[in-house]
């Protein structure tokens, strides 16, 4: 058999296998006869046979085979892991004096890492971490204070990145209590810092309404905070758009007094915009009743707004106390899960229920499609603070199950706030507010591991 046909038959074999067709060919075409068939084929026949369909071809005197050959089937991508993404958050980072002096060091110098120390655990295994930074760090030089017109150590933002926290939620009624310089160097130090995400404060007035978006784990996630306003009863002219506001003008207003009882529209507008751009929303609104346990009426209703709008989450601060954690869930059957207070995470407050606090635990659940809140790993995580008094000085946060009768028979609050606590009061004030939603540490430990 010359090579040629040989050549030719090879080309045909290969193309035939990588199309996966159905070839109709003459054995003798095959070479698979043997060398001793004297069998000659001139170059012009061998060409008037291959312009032929060779699915029809037959040759007289020819056995003929028929040889089917499948399509190699496309490999089956691996099927997609879902997975979990967790969220905790705790409240105010109330920075009193008494706080302040504890942080003080014998060179002078301050250092406030152990404020985060018995959370630590929680810390480690949380996605998304947020603290509220209720007061401002306008500068060393200027001096340190307390209640009402505070100004705290910028060495609190070095201890909050050091412990793990990611979001800090600047946006508070003390936001200003240094003036605009103040701000803008709070602003400035949280830069210094690039572990940690800044939000409710801007130092140009042209990113007030940018969406601030954490990437987490390959999903998107937007953070907003706002408060109801500093403590001025209005928005000065030189402060507007270096904050965000939660209640709107009152109409007609030319000083700026706000309404506490309407929600700013540019809020909706964010949120708005912010679930076109993001997995998941989480709103964090500075608002409510100082004190009060139970959310006010204005905060039921821009809650159901907020959900209305695409938020996924809301986490609240500013009542000192904490409140009731709801799923709230819209007409368009939209669920929003709703933290109205989380408390104050440390401070040297004389009022007993400011000592009970939440830290939220969020888990977002991640499929191939979609992300959402698992309702069912959910809830927060009842905390206790504990200072010491004469002097007052920081002592701990300790989940409620560990607090014990002896730590509560030494609370600084006894003797500066007249507070007689109890462990069994904390306890009962812990079930009426969280509920159901109350999970224990081991329940987070545990299914918080990665």
């Amino acid at each position: 058999m010359s090579k040629r046909i040989i050549r030719v038959f090879i080309i045909s074999l290969i193309a035939t296998l990588l199309c996966g067709t159905i070839i109709t060919y003459p054995l003798w075409r095959t070479a698979l006869r043997s060398s001793s068939d004297n069998v000659a084929v001139e170059d012009s026949a061998l060409q008037a046979d291959l312009s032929e369909d060779p699915a029809t071809k037959e040759v007289e005197g020819s056995s003929v085979v028929q040889v089917e050959i499948e399509a190699i089937p496309s490999p089956t991508p691996p099927p997609f892991e879902e997975y979990d993404i967790n969220l905790l958050a705790v409240g105010d980072n109330l920075m009193h004096m008494g706080l302040v002096n504890s942080g003080r060091q014998g060179d002078g110098t301050y250092n406030f890492d152990f404020l985060y120390e018995d959370i630590a655990p929680f810390l480690e295994i949380s996605d998304i971490s947020i603290i509220n930074q209720e007061t401002i760090m306008a500068g060393d030089d200027k001096g340190f204070s307390g209640f009402p017109y505070f100004n705290s150590p910028t060495a609190v933002a070095d201890a909050i990145e050091k412990a793990g926290f990611n979001v800090v939620l600047q946006s508070s009624n003390h936001t200003i209590d240094q003036g605009l310089d103040g701000l803008l160097n709070a602003y400035k130090v949280w830069q210094e810092h690039p572990g940690v995400t800044v939000v409710g404060i801007h130092d140009d007035p042209n990113d007030l309404r940018n969406i601030p978006i954490m990437d987490v784990g390959g999903r998107k996630f937007a953070i907003l905070n706002y408060t109801y306003g500093p403590n001025l009863g209005a928005v000065p002219s030189n402060i507007k758009g270096y904050m965000n506001i939660l209640c709107a003008t009152k109409e007609g207003s030319k000083t700026g007094e706000l309404d506490l009882t309407r929600l700013d529209p540019s809020v909706i507008e964010d949120i708005k915009k912010a679930d076109d751009m993001a997995d998941i929303v989480i709103v964090c609104p500075h608002w409510g009743t100082e004190y009060a346990i139970e959310p006010s009426k204005y905060q039921q209703e821009f809650a159901r707004q907020m959900a209305q709008a695409g938020a996924d989450v809301i986490i609240g601060a500013h009542p000192h106390v904490p409140e009731p954690v709801t799923m709230i869930e819209t007409e368009s059957g939209h669920k929003c899960l709703c933290y109205y207070s989380l408390g104050n995470y440390i401070s040297t407050g004389q009022n007993g229920q400011s000592m009970l606090e939440g830290m939220a635990w969020v888990v977002f659940h991640v499929t191939e499609n979609e992300v959402y809140v698992d309702e069912d790993k959910s809830g927060v995580l009842p905390l206790v603070m504990e200072y010491l008094s004469g002097p007052l000085r920081f002592e701990g946060v300790y989940p409620l199950e560990d607090f014990t009768d002896e730590l509560a028979s030494k609370h600084g609050i006894r003797s500066w706030g007249g507070v007689n606590l109890s462990v069994d009061k904390l306890k009962e004030w812990s079930s009426e507010i969280f509920g159901e939603w109350s999970i224990s540490k081991d329940y987070i430990l545990t299914q918080g591991q990665k």
